[in-house]
């Protein structure tokens, strides 16, 4: 057998269908699209997404950017900064800040951030902190504790 003796399977392969050739050939006249319309002329296809000239879908969904947050994270925020004013030993946690004066309201629960340093031991009870929050507490003497 040499590569010049191959070809395909009988039947894997048909004949290309003669469109608009007459009606003898069985694809006369309107070629099997129908009568008239978008989806019977030439060039036809029309491109994915495309729906009749209406906005189409993806360009009326918003894009990737700016999606709101269904059930966002609301926190009450306090730098290390602020709270370096405060006493040695005091317990640090959001009513001790709102009779402070450090917060003005309640946004939820509390959460620490790290900027700023904290000279002072203090006992911080809040619902979350930052690494680097944490260890500057932790430095200073003071404890952190997860409400």
């Amino acid at each position: 057998m040499r590569i010049d003796d191959l070809q395909p399977q009988e039947g894997s392969q048909h004949r290309k269908r003669r469109l608009g050739r007459g009606i003898a050939a069985g694809q006369g006249a309107s070629g099997g699209f129908g009568m008239r319309g978008q989806k019977s002329r030439s060039g036809r296809p029309t491109r994915p997404g495309f729906e009749g000239g209406q906005i189409p879908l993806y360009r009326r969904v918003p894009k990737l950017k700016h999606f709101t947050i269904v059930n966002p994270k609301h926190f009450t925020i306090v730098n290390l900064d602020q709270l370096s004013g405060l006493p040695k030993g005091t317990v640090v946690n959001l009513d001790s800040l709102m009779e402070a004066g450090i917060i003005t309201q309640n946004d939820g629960v509390l959460r620490v951030l790290g900027r700023g340093e904290v000279t002072v031991a203090l006992t911080v009870r809040a619902h979350s902190f930052t690494a680097s929050a944490k260890s500057k507490i932790e430095a200073a003497g003071g404890t952190v504790e997860v409400a």
